[in-house]
C-alpha cells in the first residue's frame, strides 16, 4: 500500500530523488490536465446541467434550488478530509476519483433518456460531485506537496487559467455543441445531451490515462526537512482515533481567536454576491426576452459567455497571480475587492438596456469575468495562507469547504428571489449586497510576506 510516511529507511532530511522515467518530471507536465480534471467536473455540475435543465423544462427556481444541492459535497468534503491524508496516497486518490468521475458522467448520458431521467441525473450528479470534491482534495494537497510557498504562488495563476480552460470547455464548447446537434435531432434535447455526456465520459477516461503515467509517485517528491522537535512531513496525517478533534483544534487555533473568527467571515462571505449572481446570469443569457432574459441561442452563449467572458477570467486570474508572486497578497487585497464585486454592474446595464448586439454584450461579460478572475485570486491565496503548516491539506479542505458553503446558501434561494423580483431589481440587488464583501474584507489580517518571492 502507497503511503506518504517515510517508510525505506532514507535520512527524512534529504529530499528522495525522483526515480526511473519520472525523474525531474517538471510541474508544467502535470499541473496544467490536473487542473484540467479538477475544473470540467465542477463546470459541468454547476453550469452545464443549470442549463441542460433549462432547456428540459423546468424552472429557474427548481434548477436554483435542485443544482445548488448538487454543491454539497464541497461543503462537507472535510469530513472525510483525513481519510486522503490518511489512507494512500494523494495521487492514488487522484487517479481513482478521475475513474469513477467518467463513470458518473456516462450514468448521466445513459439515464437521460430513462423515464426517471431527473432523478437518474440528479443521483449521478451527486456521485460526480462527490468524486470531483474528493479529487479537489486530493488535487490540492498534491499541489502543495510538490511545490514550495514561492511556486505556489507562482503556479496559482497557472493552476486557476487551466481550471478555467475546463470552464471555458464546459461553456463554450459543451453547450454549442449540444445546441448544434439539436440542429440536427429536432425535438431530441435528452438524446443530444446523452452524446455530450458520452463524450465527456471518454475524455475522462483519456486524462486518467495520462496521468497515471506521467504524475510523479508520492516518494519521487523532494520533502522540505523537518523541523527540530518535529515529526517528519509524512506523519501530518491525523489518525482516526482522536484525530478529527486535534484536526478541528487545530484549524481553529492556528491563529488567535479574532482573526479566525473574521477569517471564518471572509471565507463564507467573500463571493455572497456571485453567490446569487452566479445561476441566475446564466439563465438571463438564454431565457427569451418575454421572460426578461436575453434570448442567447447555445451557440452564441458559448462564444459570449463561456468564451470571451472566461478570456477574460483567465487573464484576471493570470494577473492576480503574477502581481500577488511579485508584491504580495496584502498590497492587491483591495483592488481584488473593488474587482470581484464592482464589475456586476455591467448585468443592471443589460437588463434595462437589453442589447441585441452579441459584441456589445461579450465585453460586458469580459469586463465582468477579468474582475472576478482578478479577485478570486485573493480567496485563493488566503485559504492556501490561512492552511499553512501542520495538516494543511485537511485544513485547506475546510477552508475551500466553508467558501463552497457560502455558496451553497444563497445560490439556492437565487432562483426564487428573481423570480419574485425580476431581473432589472435581481441585479440591482446584488449590487447593493457587494458591500459586505468589503465588510468581511476589511478585518482579515495577511502577513505582508506571503506570496513574494524570497531573495536567495
Amino acid at each position: 500500500m502507497e503511503t506518504e510516511n517515510n517508510k525505506s529507511g532514507r535520512n527524512p532530511s534529504r529530499p528522495s530523488s525522483p526515480s526511473g522515467r519520472r525523474r525531474g518530471v517538471s510541474p508544467w507536465a502535470w499541473i496544467p490536465s490536473l487542473y484540467i480534471a479538477e475544473g470540467l467536473p465542477n463546470v459541468v455540475v454547476m453550469t452545464v446541467a443549470v442549463v441542460m435543465y433549462m432547456q428540459m423544462g423546468m424552472s429557474d427556481t427548481d434548477i436554483a434550488l435542485y443544482t445548488s444541492w448538487l454543491g454539497l459535497p464541497w461543503v462537507i468534503k472535510p469530513f472525510w478530509s483525513p481519510f486522503v491524508d490518511l489512507y494512500k496516497t494523494k495521487r492514488w486518490w487522484v487517479l481513482l476519483m478521475q475513474v469513477l468521475l467518467g463513470s458518473s458522467l456516462a450514468g448521466v448520458a445513459f439515464t437521460l433518456s430513462t423515464p426517471l431521467w431527473f432523478q437518474g441525473t440528479m443521483c449521478c450528479f451527486f456521485l460526480m460531485a462527490f468524486s470531483s470534491a474528493t479529487h479537489d482534495i486530493a488535487a490540492d494537497g498534491f499541489y502543495m506537496l510538490a511545490l514550495d510557498d514561492h511556486q505556489q504562488t507562482w503556479f496559482v495563476g497557472i493552476r486557476n487559467l487551466f481550471y478555467r480552460l475546463a470552464v471555458i470547455f464546459g461553456n463554450g464548447v459543451l453547450i454549442p455543441v449540444a445546441g448544434i446537434l439539436q440542429v440536427y435531432f429536432k425535438d431530441q434535447t435528452a438524446f443530444t445531451w446523452s452524446l455530450v455526456f458520452y463524450g465527456l465520459a471518454a475524455l475522462f477516461l483519456a486524462l486518467w490515462l495520462y496521468h497515471a503515467y506521467v504524475m510523479p509517485r508520492q516518494e519521487s517528491l523532494p520533502q522540505p526537512p523537518p523541523k527540530e522537535g518535529a515529526k517528519d512531513a509524512g506523519s501530518e496525517a491525523p489518525s482516526l482515533g482522536g484525530g478529527w478533534g486535534k484536526l478541528l483544534f487545530s484549524f481553529f487555533r492556528k491563529f488567535p481567536a479574532r482573526e479566525t473568527f473574521f477569517a471564518m467571515l471572509f471565507l463564507l462571505f467573500y463571493r455572497f454576491p456571485e453567490a446569487l449572481l452566479t445561476k441566475m446570469s446564466l439563465t438571463f443569457l438564454q431565457r427569451p426576452n418575454s421572460e426578461g432574459g436575453l434570448g442567447l441561442s447555445p451557440q452564441e452563449f458559448g462564444l459570449a459567455n463561456g468564451t470571451v467572458g472566461l478570456i477574460g477570467l483567465m487573464l484576471g486570474g493570470i494577473m492576480g497571480g503574477w502581481l500577488a508572486s511579485r508584491d504580495g497578497l496584502k498590497k492587491w487585497l483591495w483592488p481584488m475587492v473593488c474587482a470581484i464585486t464592482l464589475p456586476d454592474v455591467v448585468y443592471i446595464y443589460m437588463s434595462y438596456a437589453m442589447p441585441d448586439n452579441l459584441a456589445l454584450i461579450s465585453s460586458c461579460l469580459f469586463v465582468e469575468q477579468f474582475g472576478y478572475g482578478l479577485g478570486f485570486t485573493a480567496l485563493t491565496l488566503y485559504m492556501l495562507y490561512f492552511s499553512q503548516g501542520k495538516f494543511k491539506t485537511s485544513h485547506y479542505a475546510i477552508c475551500t469547504g466553508i467558501s463552497y458553503l457560502g455558496l451553497m446558501l444563497p445560490g439556492m434561494v437565487s432562483g426564487w428571489i428573481k423570480d419574485s423580483m425580476g431581473y432589472q431589481q435581481f441585479f440591482l440587488l446584488v449590487m447593493g449586497l457587494c458591500v459586505i464583501t468589503f465588510f468581511v474584507a476589511a478585518f482579515i489580517r495577511i502577513d505582508p510576506e506571503f506570496g513574494k518571492k524570497k531573495e536567495e
